[in-house]
C-alpha cells in the first residue's frame, strides 16, 4: 500500500519519573531519536507545565516527533510522523522506550496520504 506517510502512536507506561520531568533530557532525547531515524532537524520546542509535565515536538523536514508526558503517572504519548522513505520512524520509537525506560508500550501505524498516493502512482 503506497502512503505518503507513516504516523506512529506511541503509549509509554511505567516510565521513568525523573526523566518524565526532565526538559533538557525529553529534548536531548527526541532530537538523537529523529537523527538516529535519519530525519533532518528544522527546529523545536519545549514547554514545561506546573507543578509538572512536559510537551515538546521537534520539527523535521519529514513531518515531526511530539511528546506530552505526565510524571505523576509515570506515562508520556508520542507520536512520530514521516513523509517519504528515507527516515525509520521505528528507530525513533526503540530510541524513546529506552531512554524513558518504558517497561510497557504499545504503538499503532497509521498509513497517511493512502488514497492521495494511490491517485499520484496511478496517474
Amino acid at each position: 500500500m503506497n502512503a505518503l506517510g507513516r504516523h506512529l502512536l506511541m503509549e509509554l507506561e511505567d516510565c521513568n519519573e525523573e526523566i518524565l520531568n526532565d526538559l533538557e533530557a525529553l529534548r536531548e532525547t527526541l532530537l538523537t531519536a529523529a537523527t538516529e531515524a535519519g530525519a533532518t532537524v528544522m527546529g523545536e520546542s519545549f514547554h514545561r507545565f506546573a507543578p509538572h509535565g512536559i510537551s515538546g515536538v521537534v520539527i523535521i523536514a519529514e513531518s515531526h516527533l511530539f511528546i506530552h508526558t505526565w510524571p505523576e503517572y509515570g506515562y508520556a504519548a508520542a507520536d512520530i510522523f514521516t513523509c517519504g522513505t528515507s527516515v525509520q520512524p521505528e528507530k525513533a520509537a526503540e530510541l524513546l522506550i529506552e531512554k524513558l525506560g518504558a517497561k510497557r508500550h504499545s504503538m499503532q501505524e497509521i498509513r497517511r496520504g493512502t488514497r492521495i498516493a494511490e491517485h499520484a502512482t496511478s496517474g
